[in-house]
């Protein structure tokens, strides 16, 4: 009872206080348009709203909820599968919440000072924050699939918000990239569900996987619910939303976004796809998306180290760490028998990126306004999870660890090979954003007692830690960690990736100069911009052109109606010439017939 209670309110809690600013507004005499202070927005209330699901994840025992009158039919559960998602991201929610406290001070204090404006777009984002983490819950806990998708498609329209909240000329453009791309990608998740559910009748995810295995089209179906969620788990070609969005949304909101919500396209992938299941006839599926997701780790790497906000860099480590997680997701349809193992290893890695990449993230706006800690052990805090990230340490390591054991006794050397090479990729990124950071770094120190250290230092104990509170880690192998032989053959991208880090700063100093140029943040992105110009362009010469034709026809029309008009008017003029003529020619006929029937 005490578990289902927590279920319900893990979902509730953040509505209710989604709803609590809006009412404090109301209460306060029309505190929203009126000059004067207005209510503190970013309390501790607020950042209150993970905390039932951080309780459920770590509450032992599995329970199950279901409503007969939601929806078609609600099943939400926590089992031991989802109870390590929940866990870290409920965790990361909570962390960058209390951050944001501290992130956004001066925002507060200039609402709570009567600034109209500020107070707008805080207000907005203290009401899209709670309903995005609520939408995140949700498709976490739900079986059934009406919720699963409500879930999924609340946590990406409200995260647009988020996006947005600076308000600015670069905030409009990440946010409307993050709109177009979440739009194409809802609507190919919604077609792909109603066409595999509706084909085998089913309303959960665990019979929706069965009937995809089963169906005769199952193949396109899963290929059309791979792309949908793609777009969410930053699949090449569909990633480009990630580089312009997370600059530009507030470093708490980033933290998420990277950390959490693009998991949300690997959760997906792994509840609907039939992963693990010979009898689905996935395999060619999964070679292609094996490849995809190697181009994207080490695309996104090439494109990053150019890039000179440190948060953009971070984006395409993201789009580079998420296509070693396709990879590995491919290896479950293109070799079933090797899922079951490498499903925990999956989880392990999600887990470690999620929580690494958060905290590399809060990083950002540590450097930009710096606790009062020495430079010697401020910076080391900085590294440790970057270097945690290319694997050579704690649960980069241990997560590293996992998959490459199971693929190496599947027999996929190659693709290690290739995983290799992409965490060589990780390196020269993170490498590239902690330079950045200190190029950027400011001097204004904060207590180091505040929530924006507090949450930071946090998110860095339990990021490198991870292996060791994590339920899914002890899974993995007998040990989660690397024997010692096993060691040089997980270290030399790290090493690799370092030597080339140094070479391009020893390059940079010899000659002098600052290397200025770059490819601009969203690259695909402005070749989508200029082809739907050109198509808008195109279409709109065409419109023109069918007008144009349309209007020479209606004068051709037109001039022809006329002529027939004037040739109606002048039919009385026959008319009367006809009867003046009509008796001398009736007796001309006479004449005719009578010489007609003489001559016969």
């Amino acid at each position: 009872m005490t578990a289902t209670l927590l279920l319900i309110l893990t979902l509730l809690w953040p509505l209710l206080l989604m709803l609590r600013s809006p009412l404090r507004v109301l209460m306060e005499q029309d505190a929203l348009w009126r000059p004067g202070p207005r209510p503190k927005l970013l309390d501790a209330w607020w950042a209150s709203a993970p905390l039932p699901a951080l309780a459920l994840a770590l509450w032992p025992g599995e329970t199950t909820l279901v409503l007969d009158g939601w929806l078609l039919g609600g099943v939400w559960q926590l089992d031991e599968a989802r109870r390590p998602w929940l866990l870290f991201s409920a965790l990361l929610w909570g962390l960058a919440g209390v951050y944001a406290r501290g992130y956004l001070v001066a925002e507060q204090q200039a609402a709570e000072a009567g600034d109209g404006g500020t107070f707008l777009r805080l207000a907005g984002l203290t009401l899209l924050w709670p309903l995005t983490l609520a939408g995140n819950l949700l498709l976490l806990l739900a079986e059934d699939i009406p919720s699963f998708y409500l879930g999924f498609a609340v946590m990406t329209f409200a995260a647009y918000g988020l996006v947005v909240h600076a308000d600015n000329r670069d905030a409009h453009l990440g946010g409307r990239a993050y709109l177009i791309m979440a739009l194409f990608g809802e609507a190919l998740i919604l077609g792909g569900l109603l066409w595999a559910a509706g084909s085998a009748d089913v309303l959960t995810l665990a019979a929706l996987r069965d009937g995809i295995a089963e169906a005769e089209q199952g193949a396109w179906m899963a290929a059309i619910l791979w792309l949908g969620f793609g777009v969410k788990a930053g699949v090449v070609g569909l990633h480009v939303w990630l580089p312009l969005a997370h600059p530009v949304a507030p470093t708490p909101a980033s933290a998420v976004l990277s950390g959490v919500m693009i998991k949300a396209g690997l959760v997906g992938w792994l509840s609907v796809l039939p992963l693990g299941d010979p009898a689905a006839g996935l395999e060619p599926l999964g070679r292609l998306v094996i490849a995809l997701g190697l181009v994207s780790a080490l695309a996104a790497a090439l494109f990053g180290i150019t890039q000179r906000h440190p948060k953009a860099v971070l984006a395409y480590s993201s789009v580079s760490q998420m296509g070693m997680l396709t990879a590995l997701v491919g290896t479950g349809l293109s070799d079933p028998a090797l899922w079951p193992a490498m499903s925990v290893a999956v989880v392990l890695f999600a887990a470690h990126h999620g929580m690494t990449k958060g905290a590399l993230f809060l990083g950002v706006g540590i450097s930009e306004h710096p606790p009062r800690l020495p430079a010697w052990l401020l910076w080391p805090l900085l590294i440790l999870p970057a270097v945690s990230l290319t694997g050579a340490l704690a649960s980069g390591l241990a997560s590293k660890w996992a998959f490459k054991n199971v693929l190496y006794e599947g027999g996929h050397e190659t693709l290690v090979t290739w995983l290799s090479l992409a965490a060589v990729g990780t390196t020269l990124l993170v490498a590239r954003a902690l330079w950045r950071q200190w190029r950027e770094r400011g001097h204004h120190a904060i207590p180091l007692l505040g929530t924006m250290p507090l949450a930071w230092l946090f998110a860095i104990v339990a990021a490198t830690s991870l292996p060791l509170w994590l339920p899914v880690a002890g899974g993995v192998v007998d040990s989660p960690w690397p024997p010692p032989d096993e060691l040089p053959g997980l270290m030399w991208p790290v090493g690799v990736g370092l030597v080339l880090a140094c070479v391009g700063l020893w390059l940079a100093a010899i000659t002098r100069r600052r290397i200025t140029w770059r490819l601009m943040s969203g690259d695909l992105w402005w070749l989508y911009a200029m082809l739907a110009r050109r198509l808008g362009a195109g279409l709109q010469e065409g419109a023109e052109r069918i007008g144009a034709r349309g209007s020479r026809l209606r004068g051709r029309l037109v001039a022809a109606e006329r002529e027939g008009m004037a040739w109606i008017d002048g039919l009385p003029r026959y008319e009367r010439r006809f009867r003046q003529l009509a008796v001398p020619l009736m007796i001309g006929v006479a004449v005719l017939l009578l010489l007609g029937f003489w001559l016969g």
